[in-house]
């Protein structure tokens, strides 16, 4: 593996990006959960919840949104390696302080790098699935905290926030 100096490993030792070389690194089961929020006005929390909106079952197509950005998470994050997932499981959870709902995803696969950027996607993917599904009742929705909760595997092994 080629670092800089700081040790960013998508960096050689020029400072140019690169893909890094994995193809050494043992395949091992990756584990990668992370979560994110969106807040609301109390009403459209209520709508979401009850299935009423007009554009059908928003935390449903949220939850396929997330799967499928997951699983193309290379194709938009650009030093990235295609990955094959073994599992993507999505659960969503409302709040009514602030009125929001949490989405947290765990990503599993076995193979030579983590799956935490599949995770992240995935949530976000899954919010601005909420946001487009429900903007035309509240615009003043706010994606926030989303954040890496926990990695298992690899060379660094496992990781929880604090």
């Amino acid at each position: 593996m080629t670092t800089t100096n700081n040790g960013l490993t998508h960096f050689n030792t020029n400072g140019h990006a690169h893909m890094l070389d994995i193809s050494d690194k043992p395949h091992t089961r990756r584990v990668a959960i992370a979560e994110g929020r969106i807040e609301m006005h109390p009403a459209t929390l209520e709508t979401i919840m009850q299935g009423n909106t007009k554009k059908g079952d928003v935390l449903g197509i949220a939850r396929i949104a997330a799967i499928q950005a997951s699983k193309k998470t290379s194709d938009i994050i650009p030093l990235c390696h295609p990955l094959n997932l073994s599992r993507v499981d999505v659960t969503f959870m409302s709040n009514e302080t602030p009125h929001s709902i949490i989405c947290r995803v765990q990503c599993d696969a076995t193979g030579q790098t983590g799956v935490e950027m599949e995770a992240l996607t995935a949530v976000q993917v899954a919010l601005l699935t909420i946001y487009d599904m429900c903007k035309s009742i509240d615009r003043g929705m706010s994606m926030t905290s989303t954040r890496l909760l926990e990695k298992r595997g690899g060379k660094s092994g496992n990781w929880v926030a604090a």
